[in-house]
């Protein structure tokens, strides 16, 4: 599982939809009693740090793939309450081509260019459907937020501040449109809507001492960007990375078997996006 961003208490505080379903979770459950809002702050922070402990979680105040999936779980009812199962309208999601089919009929139907997932934050593919919608969410989001009901993330077809980046592999995994082109799918799309992402999504394949290629070369880079690994990029899993790979597992509370697997590849991300202060969808 991959994530779409990592929400945690940053300076300026994280804001958006996704942050405001987390805090109504939250509140729901009994952790957060400030007033709801869509700002990651102080008392969010220590909600989820409260939550994640009595749920035997790292207590660390980072939503991260378990995190998302467990408050999902125990809230949800949060927006099932909307989603009504419908044939039409719906949206189609092409990997390949990065480009969003809205059908409002069988025979009347639009399609817009979108930017999608990085390899390393790849878009989910699957069968999904809107369960939240927002206007004007800002930043990152632009003008308007779709979240798709994604158990493990806040994935969302959203507006962009960076309409360079449509057409190409730049988010984080959420679907990236112009804001008028979201303005006018908002306008058509209900709560409940199906919407099917196709192709195959990028993603990094099991590593272990023996492997060779690019994918290991870029591992490498990460680790070394962490401190971990202090010798050459030559994209030879050795044994030096695979020491250096299980001190980043043991810093990191993962079974440290010097392999680089989904939980691995996870972490790496998430420590990557807090170094760097990197809060983009």
């Amino acid at each position: 599982m991959y994530m779409s961003r990592f929400l945690r208490l940053t300076k300026p505080s994280m804001q958006g939809p996704d942050v405001l379903a987390v805090n109504q979770s939250l509140h729901t459950l009994g952790y957060l009693h400030d007033e709801v809002d869509d700002i990651f702050h102080a008392g969010t922070d220590q909600a989820l740090r409260e939550w994640q402990e009595k749920v035997g979680i790292n207590p660390d105040g980072i939503v991260a793939p378990d995190t998302w999936c467990m408050i999902g779980g125990q809230c949800a009812t949060l927006y099932e309450s909307a989603v009504v199962l419908q044939r039409y309208p719906v949206i189609t999601i092409d990997l390949q081509t990065r480009r969003l089919h809205f059908y409002s009929s069988l025979d009347t139907y639009r399609t817009y260019p979108v930017a999608i997932g990085k390899k390393s934050t790849p878009s989910p593919p699957g069968n999904w459907t809107i369960v939240q919608k927002a206007v004007n969410p800002g930043g990152p989001f632009g003008s308007r937020w779709m979240r798709l009901s994604v158990p493990w993330g806040g994935y969302g077809i959203h507006g962009t501040n960076n309409p360079r980046s449509i057409g190409r592999r730049a988010s984080h995994g959420c679907i990236r449109m112009y804001n008028k082109d979201v303005i006018a799918l908002y306008e058509m799309v209900p709560i409940g809507t199906p919407v099917y992402i196709m192709g195959e999504s990028i993603t990094g394949r099991v590593l272990r001492i023996g492997a060779r290629g690019d994918d290991v070369a870029r591992v490498q880079r990460r680790l070394r960007r962490l401190g971990y690994y202090k010798y050459r990029i030559d994209g030879v899993f050795g044994k030096k990375m695979e020491d250096s790979v299980k001190l980043f597992q043991q810093a990191n509370n993962i079974t440290a078997d010097g392999i680089i697997g989904p939980n691995t590849y996870v972490a790496l991300q998430k420590a990557l996006d807090v170094r760097s202060n990197d809060t983009d969808p």
